[in-house]
């Protein structure tokens, strides 16, 4: 279906019904419900539905146009609704259009890796009547609690963080989120508070499958030596080698004179010698392919590689770990690609559980990432 006839399917069933609810849609239209929100948002744009949460209505003014006239019958209500179900509907778009609660969200970035969560996010916002107030913190310096305390200052109704994990005030700064008294959901990070190590609610991406599920590929297509490149600065480095370590030894890959090398930031003076470290270590090893976290690191290995005497894929092939901009180089490469938008949804769908039943068990919520295969991961020596 085009998105102009969907959109008019949609307006058709909101005059005949007198509201557009999202989940509904789902299985009515066979499309999913990010793709029946962007429609809501440009008809809102357009003036011709009212935004509410969970979905649209007629905008103010033109409730009356909903299906037609009274039908004749005991209720009437238009359609021959029960007043039962009109009123329901009455006071849930009621309800629904009052003021969104706001959500604060603090990410390390705002330029790689967060804005897909976000943007998820923010999807889920409008399907729960929530706005996301949005702070950028630093994997550099220890920002984080400034900048919650200036989201709590804004009058937020709940936080969904992703902290630095490795400072030595981590642990108070866990702790006094537990102690806000108001919802915390910690994204791509998990941990505990308190004397008796209580969870604190999270979401996130199973980055150690992500790189199991990467070498069993390498190792699938012959690979026997299969090394591993991370990021000195990334939080996920840790797991992503443990899971390496793990799925090379279950594979029978060689473990002797592996290629393990940690990298510094692209800003750092170190960052051409850990990619020349690394490329060195593949050719002297005999090295036939690599894990790369994360997208940069990748890209920079595969431009590098010519330099040493190395082609990509022939005598080289890699998989990044993050794709977030891995299948824009030449030739595209083969990557993990983590859930970001599935991460931020699920995120504020936790923030919209906990308001509407604040006694409810802690959740902590794994979300499994997929392997995109393109053209960097081949057989050794193939094209």
């Amino acid at each position: 279906m085009l998105p102009a006839t969907r959109r008019s399917e949609l307006l058709e069933i909101l005059h005949r019904q007198g509201t557009l609810r999202v989940r509904d849609l789902v299985d009515v239209l066979g499309v999913s419900a990010i793709t029946i929100r962007r429609d809501i948002a440009q008809l809102a744009d357009e003036g011709l539905v009212k935004r509410v949460h969970g979905g649209a209505t007629l905008p103010d003014g033109d409730a009356s146009s909903a299906s037609g006239s009274p039908a004749s019958g005991s209720s009437g209500t238009p359609g021959g609704a029960s007043s039962a179900t009109a009123g329901a509907r009455g006071a849930g778009a009621a309800e629904l259009a009052g003021p969104p609660r706001r959500i604060g969200m603090l990410v390390p970035s705002l330029d790689y890796y967060w804005p897909g969560v976000v943007r998820g996010a923010e999807e889920a916002g409008l399907d729960h009547h929530m706005r996301i107030v949005l702070r950028g913190s630093s994997y550099e310096q220890d920002t984080d609690r400034r900048q919650l305390e200036r989201l709590l200052a804004k009058g937020v109704d709940a936080l969904v963080v992703a902290p630095q994990m490795d400072l030595p005030t981590t642990p108070d700064t866990l702790a006094w989120l537990a102690g806000l008294g108001i919802p915390v959901v910690l994204v791509e990070r998990s941990g505990t508070a308190g004397a008796h190590r209580e969870a604190l609610e999270s979401v996130v991406t199973d980055h150690g499958l992500g790189a199991e599920m990467a070498v069993r590929h390498l190792a699938s297509l012959g690979h026997r030596r299969v090394g591993l490149v991370t990021s000195l600065h990334s939080p996920h480095s840790a797991v992503i080698r443990r899971a390496w370590q793990d799925a090379s030894a279950e594979c029978g890959l060689v473990s002797e004179g592996a290629v393990d090398v940690a990298v510094p930031d692209k800003v750092d003076p170190g960052w051409e010698a850990g990619l020349e470290a690394a490329l060195e270590a593949c050719r002297a090893s005999g090295t036939t392919a690599l894990l790369v976290h994360a997208d940069p690191e990748a890209i920079a290995i595969a431009q590098h590689a010519e330099d040493h005497g190395l082609v990509v894929p022939r005598d080289l092939s890699i998989v990044a770990y993050d794709d977030e901009v891995a299948s824009l180089f030449s030739p595209p490469i083969s990557a993990v690609r983590p859930p970001r938008r599935s991460v931020g949804e699920t995120a504020v769908t936790l923030v919209a559980s906990r308001l509407a039943d604040p006694g409810r068990p802690t959740r902590r919520v794994i979300i499994s990432p997929t392997l995109r295969v393109r053209s960097t991961s081949v057989p050794p020596g193939g094209e």
